[in-house]
């Protein structure tokens, strides 16, 4: 499930080892969010570095060569188990089923939404929407920009934008640098990345795109689309200091405050899972990347969010154990594998973690949605409504759904969920606050599918 990094890259080396698997994806493209590239054909790509490109060809390439092993079926979506070893999937309007014999699940990562007063004006976009504009739609998507967040790809995506011809005003770093500073050793686990990014800053300065360390969004405001934003200097909670605060006049806004990992199908299957600050809820896996269930692996992202390397290597790692179960490979053999890309993937860990450590996202953020703030999309929930069932006794998030109906609508809390976490934490329930549960199926079913299904 999944042809992101560590989809294809399992499916890769179960080929390498004789192994035919089919590999699902939503999207009409392997490679993920960071691989995928772009939807249609094009001479040149100039917003992007060599190095991305570069790894998109290589993903590619990879596939082509072991695609007589790999049954890859794009634009496909599950939604949910149907029975023992068989999940219901839709395709084309269609509803049909597949069965597995060994599932590995590595179906990514979702942004984390952060409310805040105008958050839903057109124009403001997390990151990887902003991303998913440059890459893979080859739109650009404003004018005039302004990122918020924290972590690597503020700067990332300020390059790409710039080349792509829009005018970054700023970006807002909400880490204070003596706390990225203390990080430096651990970061140093990998060095060509560190290069990388102080190239990017090079690049950032060389242009006058400032950046500010300690600083991030306190509101948007418009009318029919975004036409302001406002930022601050936050404390070390990350509340911000509105006396201090600045205003800039842009058409988009790129909000990145992290990820969390898509679980649902997991929770669904009765996986094991457990709750993360960082990744979200997430399935427990072994050394060998297998679940509490015999038979079904998870692997990248949707286990913990580290990167696409990492979610490559796990992705080995989750192949690696399949082609011993299926006798491909000797217990030995793979067990030595194994072993060798722990190794790897405990420096790409101890990397990842310096970030984690910088950007560990503080309760301060959860005082930015005003009163009248949408914070559930789908059940149009207001902020006010959740503090009147936190103040009549809420103390779970399911009691709040249930009292407010946030994640309750077609999304089933991948936007608003995260907020209701943060929310029940600051309000000093981490112990009692329990899991959302997602229901079946995952995704609507059209009436067109089930009318098909009929006849």
């Amino acid at each position: 499930m999944g042809a992101g990094p560590a989809g294809m890259s399992a499916a890769t080396e179960l080929a390498r080892n004789g192994i035919y698997s089919t590999v699902i994806d939503e999207a009409p493209k392997a490679g993920g969010v960071i691989y995928r590239g772009p939807w249609r054909k094009t001479p040149d790509m100039p917003h992007l570095d060599e190095k991305l490109k570069a790894s998109m060809d290589k993903l590619q390439q990879e596939y082509q060569r072991y695609s007589s092993f790999i049954n890859l079926q794009t634009q496909t979506r599950v939604l949910g188990p149907l029975g023992n070893n068989n999940l219901l999937i839709t395709h084309d309007q269609q509803l049909t089923n597949i069965e597995y014999d060994q599932l590995i699940l590595a179906t990514g990562c979702q942004e984390r939404s952060i409310p805040f007063k105008g958050w839903q004006l057109p124009g403001v976009m997390l990151l990887g929407a902003i991303q998913l504009q440059l890459k893979s739609g080859l739109v650009r998507p404003g004018n005039k920009v302004v990122i918020v967040g924290s972590g690597p790809l503020l700067v990332l995506v300020a390059c790409q934008l710039h080349k792509a011809g829009c005018q970054v005003e700023a970006i807002y770093e909400a880490t204070k640098f003596s706390a990225i500073a203390k990080e430096t050793l651990a970061m140093l686990n990998r060095p060509q990345q560190v290069l990388d990014g102080l190239s990017m800053m090079w690049y950032l300065k060389q242009q006058k795109i400032p950046l500010h360390y300690g600083w991030g969004v306190v509101k948007a405001e418009g009318v029919n689309q975004l036409n302001e934003v406002m930022v601050a200097p936050y404390d070390e909670s990350w509340l911000p200091d509105k006396s201090k605060a600045v205003t800039h006049t842009v058409d988009t806004l790129g909000v990145g405050y992290g990820f969390a990992a898509r679980s649902q199908l997991a929770q669904l299957l009765e996986l094991d899972v457990e709750y993360d600050h960082m990744s979200g809820t997430i399935p427990k896996v072994d050394k060998w990347q297998r679940s509490s269930m015999s038979g079904v692996l998870c692997a990248g992202d949707s286990v913990k969010v580290a990167g696409a390397d990492a979610a490559i290597t796990e992705g080995m790692i989750a192949a690696k154990a399949v082609a011993c179960e299926l006798g491909e490979v000797d217990h030995a053999t793979a067990e030595q594998c194994i072993i060798a890309l722990h190794r790897t993937l405990s420096r790409l860990y101890r990397f990842r973690k310096a970030f984690d450590n910088t950007s560990h996202r503080q309760l301060g953020l959860v005082s930015l949605p005003d009163d009248e703030t949408v914070i559930c999309r789908c059940e149009q929930v207001k902020k006010k409504t959740i503090d009147e069932a936190i103040s009549q006794g809420c103390r779970d998030i399911v009691t709040l759904k249930m009292r407010t109906r946030v994640t309750m609508g077609d999304c089933q809390g991948k936007t608003c969920a995260h907020y209701c976490y943060d929310r029940m934490k600051k309000e000093g329930f981490s112990k009692e606050v329990g899991l959302i549960r997602p229901r079946f199926p995952l995704d609507p079913i059209p009436f067109s599918a089930l009318m098909e299904n009929e006849a």
